[in-house]
């Protein structure tokens, strides 16, 4: 039932878009920022713990500096989200005040969460903050990111929270009613998505591209965030913010927006941190039977397996594993580096130490740090 996912869940993460906290990126709309800040109030009084994933700092920047246009430098785009950071918190600090909560502001990137005990340093703060009773405000870390540590989009880096906490929901919510068929804007014939498993390729079909110009993400990056989060067994919500009491309403189990169900079984906490992995050092071919292996008898990848290698790599990087179709079927630690490993391939693991000199590990993958996609 469409109800029961944010009635039944007792953590959830918030994911709320620019266009819901920003006056059409003309800097916050502090009348929207209140309004959230009452229904997560609500949720908390009902032993509900919530992390709210907000939007709304570059747009805030923008603003505070003059700037009519969103810069495409780099270095602009840093700035303006520095600048912007200051009055988004302050802004929800204060909102959340007048309820009589505290806030925490946390800035994550990819690389915070690629790291393993940096992931597991954030997962005990957040964890930590939660049992306080204080409400965690996540954004993308935009005054350092680049383009090789950065997550990318709020949808994403809310299904990269979820899975970091275990939460039991992610609501994502937009200025959309949710999922359809086709785009409705486009296609009379659209038909809305009100229940779905999260994961399935049809879905994806079924987004459709970005649908404002304030924010960086689109109906797929919500569609691809409730594929990830489903990983740790969490379902997802995509429901329209500007909806009267949203959240309150989907916490007493009303059928408002898209609900993604997850069907899979949870993964161990280290194979999710390695699914989560955004950006990979390198990707492996492997032939029809080292592809049938991993996916069917959960074996460790052999050398012998592999028939082509891309990218630049060390031993300990985390690099896919794909089929002969270039499908992305598993990813995990490699023990070798790229050199070594083209040195290896295609050879049988008795003979690694006859072409390199020495044996580090039988296996290029170890199936204790390969997970399976």
């Amino acid at each position: 039932m469409v109800a029961s996912v944010v009635q039944q869940s007792s953590r959830l993460v918030v994911k709320v878009g620019s266009s819901l906290v920003t006056n059409e990126g003309r800097g916050l709309d502090h009348a929207a920022l209140s309004r959230w800040a009452a229904e997560i109030a609500a949720l908390n009084k009902v032993g509900k713990q919530v992390v709210l994933v907000s939007s709304g700092a570059i747009a805030e920047g923008l603003q505070r500096l003059g700037w009519k246009a969103r810069p495409k430098a780099l270095h602009e785009l840093q700035a303006a989200a520095a600048v912007g950071q200051m009055g988004l918190v302050q802004a929800y600090e204060s909102c959340f005040r007048e309820h009589g909560l505290k806030t925490a502001q946390i800035l994550l990137t990819h690389e915070d969460l690629a790291d393993r005990t940096r992931y597991l340093n954030a997962r005990s703060t957040l964890l930590t903050l939660l049992s306080l009773g204080v409400i965690p405000i996540i954004n993308e870390n935009d005054t350092v990111t680049t383009d090789e540590i950065k997550v990318g989009d709020n949808d994403t880096l809310g299904s990269l929270v979820t899975n970091l906490i275990e939460a039991d929901a992610l609501v994502i919510l937009t200025d959309q009613k949710g999922l359809y068929t086709a785009d409705p804007r486009k296609d009379p014939n659209a038909q809305f998505v009100f229940n779905a498993d999260a994961g399935t390729p049809e879905l994806e079909e079924m987004a459709g591209g970005a649908g404002s110009s304030v924010g960086t993400g689109g109906m797929i990056t919500k569609i691809l965030a409730a594929k990830r989060a489903a990983r740790s067994g969490a379902h997802t919500v995509i429901a329209c913010g500007r909806e009267e009491d949203v959240l309150q309403r989907l916490a007493n189990g009303e059928p408002i927006g898209t609900q993604l169900i997850a069907r899979t079984s949870p993964l161990a906490a280290r194979k999710q941190w390695l699914a989560d992995h955004l950006q990979l050092r390198g990707s492996l071919t492997l032939d029809a039977g080292a592809a049938r292996a991993l996916l069917q008898d959960g074996v460790s990848l052999l050398p012998v397996g592999v028939v082509a290698i891309k990218g630049e790599f060390l031993r300990g990087d985390v690099v896919s594993c794909c089929d002969d179709d270039g499908r992305e079927i598993a990813r995990g630690l490699i023990n070798y580096s790229a050199d070594e490993a083209r040195r290896i391939m295609r050879v049988p693991s008795k003979q690694i130490e006859a072409v390199l000199g020495y044996i580090d590990e039988p296996e290029l993958i170890h199936r204790d740090n390969l997970v399976l996609l």
